[in-house]
């Protein structure tokens, strides 16, 4: 078979694997994951696919000697490799499930995936099972069974399972899946796949080795991009859009108390999303949730809430209530019961439809955020929401954290119960009398009562002030629009210059180095206070992961900027729309207790590799959109297009590698985590079938067509579409284990 047959097939079966992905994740949100598995990606001809597909470029692999060039082969081979080790998964690899119970006699079955029953080689007994909460937290941080293995052969065996640890025994490996809500009982998930899990794993050190190897290779042809003769020029361009602007005018404001005393009730502590912090993230958080915006007509925070509390009367009326279509006031869902806001046919439904100017059809959409607005709004009026008095119960030792509108327990002593009845009531005399000094004494008093009855569960010293720091220096609202802007005169700068045909000069390189360098900074600042306030790496939600692309995107254009004039324009620009997509995805980011399964060092990796390759791929799509951009209005400058596509090849190689590796990682941790590496997630999916288009780039010595500059960037910018769905698409409409906004 002719080598230019073998690479039309290999590249076409290729193809059609993409499609048939795409497909698929589009199926599954219309007839659901077990139809997709069964029909599609574990089905027959599936695999029959892979594995013709792999054959045959295997075949055009030896018919090109590719062999001869070892570290390239590697690279090949490993996927290959790693595909192998999922065949003999496919085939012979056991998943299933098994019910503990503490007391119950030693269990010698367990329930395969298909519903079988499949026998152990030995019993398994639960001797306990633990559910280990936050400290001062109801929210669960560790899952733990101990069990213990019966064995004629090694007699009794214990082991212990929780998340993100494994226990095996004679190949078989147990994880922690969940458990009874009487917490006696325990769920553990059981994998047995000595073979292919070892292969796979062999397969994913190969790609490593190949990768690291890959940039070492002396003469390569990636090596050779950075003496390239355009790229010593530094030739730069290009134009985009954006703006802003604001408006200001004086209104009468609702009563609320002074700044002073306001931000001093922001510093008591409050049992909040499961954890304890300062009363200024509840306030940050609640009118962040019912305005849109976490300040007021220049109130702060802390002065809405008390507002709420204190003033209810003063503010009902006050039309900040953010809805789809308009803004209300609480009067017209709180006064009586918000429930009734439903009901069309009543007058409160007549005046919000006028007040918003919208249909039945548009009012029936808002209701649902209407009325959980109103219900945040009544809790805060009645005090449930304020959870500050902490009370240790003798007999289990956990400590609870009280609201004003809580019953409090019987077996409380007298001067607690009475401090906890009557130390708000004196406080809301005292602001009656206007009477500051005495408000924040007694504000002092209730701190002093939460730090001498909160237990450990209290944050420390830097944690409490790492969490006012970072509430007082979010500014991701204003900077994105700074970073656009700055992007945007950048990018016109860089026209003007190129059309002059003048050189940046040394004033220009030192703003923009310094305008990039203080936001780096203050990006780097925001991420660790984020962090120290959670405990854990900020990377498990969207708002995070997306500032650490910003992030990226800014140490990335400070690393670029000698060599790729553009760098600025684009870092910038991309800072921009990350930060926006961050505030726009969470109005409100919630930093959350983390979630036990993500208590593993190696979802930390897995973001961090897919979030710098995301970052990469971004710069290339931007070079694409500038060459487009200088083709059509600039004459005769191929040099600045094949200028571009250099500095793309430079930085798509590294791109691509590293969204291999990220997978790879996220497959480990999830055979750590759950017992499988892959389960055909949509946005493992959409991962992967981004790393398949992407490599085409790589393969521009098969594909002549690629080496044409404006065919490789029209590539990089239709390309770029599928880490956009991988990311965006996956998040709001496809769904799926991975799916957070």
């Amino acid at each position: 078979m002719k080598k230019s047959l073998l690479r039309n097939i290999s590249f076409g079966l290729a193809a059609l694997i993409i499609v048939i992905l795409m497909v698929a994740t589009i199926l599954e949100k219309m007839y659901g994951t077990t139809f997709v598995t069964e029909k599609i990606y574990t089905s027959w001809w599936m695999v029959v696919l892979w594995g013709v597909t792999a054959a045959i470029a295997l075949l055009y692999m030896v018919k090109s000697s590719i062999h001869k060039r070892v570290i390239t082969f590697m690279l090949h081979l490993s996927f290959l490799v790693i595909l192998s080790g999922a065949l003999i998964t496919h085939i012979w690899g056991v998943q299933g499930a098994l019910h503990l119970r503490v007391g119950d006699e030693p269990v010698e079955q367990f329930v395969m995936n298909d519903g079988m029953a499949a026998d152990f080689p030995f019993g398994v007994e639960l001797k306990s099972f633990e559910l280990i909460n936050y400290k001062g937290s109801m929210a669960p941080m560790d899952y733990k069974s101990v069990i213990e293995i019966t064995d004629g052969d090694n007699g009794v065996v214990e082991g212990v399972v929780s998340m993100n640890n494994i226990f095996s025994y004679k190949g078989y490996r147990f994880y922690q899946s969940s458990y009874d809500r009487d917490g006696h009982g325990s769920v553990l998930a059981i994998s047995y796949d000595p073979w292919g899990i070892a292969i796979t794993y062999a397969g994913y050190l190969l790609l490593l080795l190949s990768i690291v190897l890959f940039f070492f290779q002396k003469n390569s042809g990636y090596r050779a991009l950075f003496s390239h003769s355009l790229l010593k020029r530094g030739v730069a361009i290009v134009a985009i859009m954006l703006g802003g602007s604001f408006a200001m005018h004086a209104e009468e404001l609702p009563r609320t108390l002074s700044k002073e005393v306001a931000e001093r009730f922001g510093e008591l502590y409050v049992y909040h999303n499961d954890r304890i912090c300062p009363m200024q993230t509840l306030a940050i958080e609640f009118t962040s949730k019912i305005y849109g915006k976490p300040s007021y007509k220049g109130l702060t925070a802390e002065q809405v809430l008390t507002g709420w509390f204190f003033y209810y009367d003063s503010w009902k009326n006050e039309p900040m209530i953010k809805i789809k279509g308009g803004e209300v006031s609480a009067m017209l869902g709180i006064e009586g019961s918000y429930a009734r806001l439903t009901d069309f046919t009543d007058v409160r439904g007549y005046k919000l439809d006028k007040a918003l100017g919208v249909n039945d059809l548009q009012l029936r959409q808002n209701v649902n955020g209407a009325n959980e607005k109103f219900n945040l709004i009544s809790m805060l009026s009645v005090g449930s929401l304020w959870k500050i008095y902490p009370y240790q119960d003798s007999l289990s030792n956990n400590i609870t954290w009280f609201s004003l509108a809580d019953k409090l327990p019987s077996a409380m002593p007298d001067d607690q119960w009475i401090f906890v009845k009557s130390s708000m009531n004196y406080v809301a005399e005292k602001i009656a009398l206007k009477d500051n000094e005495q408000v924040l004494y007694l504000l002092d008093k209730i701190k002093a009562y939460q730090e001498k009855y909160g237990g450990e569960g209290i944050p420390s010293s830097g944690r409490y002030k790492a969490e006012i720091w970072y509430n007082k220096s979010n500014i991701t609202r204003p900077l994105f629009m700074f970073c656009l802007t700055v992007g945007l005169l950048s990018f016109i700068f860089c026209c003007r210059r190129v059309v002059k045909d003048k050189a940046e000069s040394r004033f220009e390189e030192v703003v923009y180095t310094l305008l990039m360098g203080v936001l780096f900074l203050y990006l780097t600042l925001h991420i660790t206070l984020r962090g120290v306030v959670s405990n854990h790496l900020p990377l498990s939600n969207g708002y995070e992961t997306m500032l650490f692309m910003s992030w990226c995107s800014a140490l990335l254009t400070l690393v670029m900027r000698k060599r790729f004039y553009l760098a600025f324009p684009f870092g910038m620009f991309l800072c921009g729309l990350t930060i926006l997509v961050a505030t726009l995805g969470q109005s409100n980011p919630r930093i959350t207790q983390l979630m036990p399964v993500l208590h593993s060092p190696w979802l930390s990796i897995h973001v961090v590799t897919i979030m710098i390759a995301y970052s990469l791929l971004a710069f290339a799509m931007m070079n694409g959109v500038t060459a487009f951009i200088v083709r059509y209005s600039t004459a005769n400058r191929n040099d600045i297009i094949e200028y571009l596509q250099v500095v793309s090849k430079i930085m798509l190689y590294p791109a691509i590698f590293l969204l291999a590796i990220g997978i790879f990682i996220g497959a480990v941790w999830a055979n750590v985590s759950w017992g499988r590496y892959w389960g055909w997630d949509p946005k493992e999916v959409w991962a992967l079938i981004t790393m398949l288009v992407y490599s085409i780039v790589l393969h521009s010595v098969s594909l002549p067509w690629m080496r044409k500059p404006m065919v490789f960037h029209l590539f990089c910018i239709v390309a770029f579409l599928t880490v956009l769905v991988t990311y965006f698409g996956v998040n709001f409409f496809l769904g799926g284990m991975h799916s957070y906004a």
